[in-house]
């Protein structure tokens, strides 16, 4: 069976950090953007990251940062994945010698195979919906203007106001390598349900066996 990826991202607590990886993520996310509900100071983010085990991987989340609060957050969760999401250029996502992410916000105009050749030292795209901000606005966007995954190159995450109540049409609709959730699992910004990481687990890996050939 294809198995699509889970992140889970905005971890402030110890407890929901452990609570994700007992549920199944493969994937944890800390926003290191001060500005955001869900930010993770670097002091915290060292206690937080020590709870994942290994093969669940530690994604830090940027937008615009200043070299030295990447490398001030790379000191405490030396073994992370980073994640851009403002407006870094190619040349400034590759400065840190770390794989990364690009996160894509999906406005009208943007073409995503574009984005991939834009991108191409990235390990993945992350497509979003657009926002006055720079992502975290809990809404969707429309999935058909993605391309199919027949003429996609690099891996795809999808995000944008996923919940357990629509993941698996999104799975269905996209079949992307991974799906990113952060408002859709919380019982308030930065506090997660169980709950809600529960049947979203359990919802991705419906509509991962549903995708099987019969």
């Amino acid at each position: 069976m294809s198995i699509t990826r889970v992140k889970f991202c905005g971890m402030t607590r110890a407890s929901d950090v452990e609570a994700a990886v007992e549920i199944g993520a493969n994937a944890v996310g800390f926003v290191c953007h001060p500005p955001s509900a869900r930010y993770a100071a670097p002091a915290a983010l060292k206690d937080l990251a020590r709870r994942l085990p290994p093969f669940v991987t530690p994604v830090l989340l940027f937008v615009n940062a200043s070299s030295e609060n990447i490398e001030r957050a790379l000191d405490a969760v030396p073994n992370a994945l980073l994640q851009f999401h403002g407006d870094e250029t190619p040349a400034q996502c590759t400065r840190f010698e770390r794989p990364y992410l690009r996160a894509i916000r999906m406005f009208d105009e943007v073409d995503l195979l574009d984005c991939e050749r834009a991108f191409a030292s990235s390990i993945g795209l992350l497509a979003d919906t657009p926002s006055e901000g720079y992502g975290g606005s809990g809404r969707g966007f429309d999935w058909s203007r993605l391309p199919s995954a027949s003429v996609r190159v690099k891996p795809l995450v999808l995000a944008g106001g996923l919940t357990a109540a629509n993941v698996g049409a999104a799975v269905g609709a996209v079949q992307p390598f991974a799906v990113d959730v952060s408002s859709g699992i919380e019982e308030s910004p930065g506090k997660k349900s169980i709950e809600k990481m529960q049947r979203f687990i359990a919802a991705v890996r419906a509509a991962d066996l549903a995708l099987e050939p019969r």
